[in-house]
């Protein structure tokens, strides 16, 4: 009986391990992302992985030999044998899929008002209220402090929109 397992691979060697995997007869998934940024007024396209540093390997019979597969770190276990991933989960992430690659949804835009929750710093957790973009990816937010409104600049990547 066949199934999905998840192997740790080692760091800038992803490409070694599938292809060891593949030529030892196993069936890998290695999910991509779509991102899509604008650098010096072009859009470039990176492929990130889903799941930095992990591969889904199909067991078919014996696991022993991707366990140890040059470029692989191991396969994740659940006691002595490889932990199993279930086939809705595989298909599910599968489905998402456009053009061999996951297209995430974009997180709402930022519009002055919006309240947004700090994620990092001495502020992580605080709620605020957005203000206004800066330049070099940052934001200006509104955070009530000591009674007041203090005017505070961050990374973009360091807020989300509350909900």
């Amino acid at each position: 009986m066949a199934y999905w397992c998840a192997a740790r691979l080692q760091p800038h060697r992803e490409a070694l391990a599938l292809h060891c995997l593949g030529l030892a007869g196993y069936e890998t998934y290695f999910p991509r992302l779509r991102d899509r940024r604008t650098r010096f007024g072009r859009t470039v396209e990176n492929r990130p992985a889903l799941f930095p540093g992990y591969a889904f390997v199909l067991i078919q019979l014996q696991w022993h030999t991707a366990r140890w597969a040059p470029g692989t770190l191991g396969l994740i276990m659940d006691g002595i044998q490889p932990a199993k991933v279930p086939d809705p989960v595989i298909e599910e992430i599968r489905a998402r899929e456009r053009d061999g690659l996951i297209d995430l949804p974009k997180p709402p835009p930022l519009r002055r008002g919006v309240r947004v929750r700090i994620l990092r710093g001495p502020f992580t957790g605080h709620l605020a209220i957005f203000a206004d973009m800066r330049p070099r990816q940052r934001v200006e937010i509104l955070l009530q402090l000591l009674g007041g409104e203090q005017r505070v600049t961050l990374a973009k990547k360091d807020i989300e929109v509350a909900h």
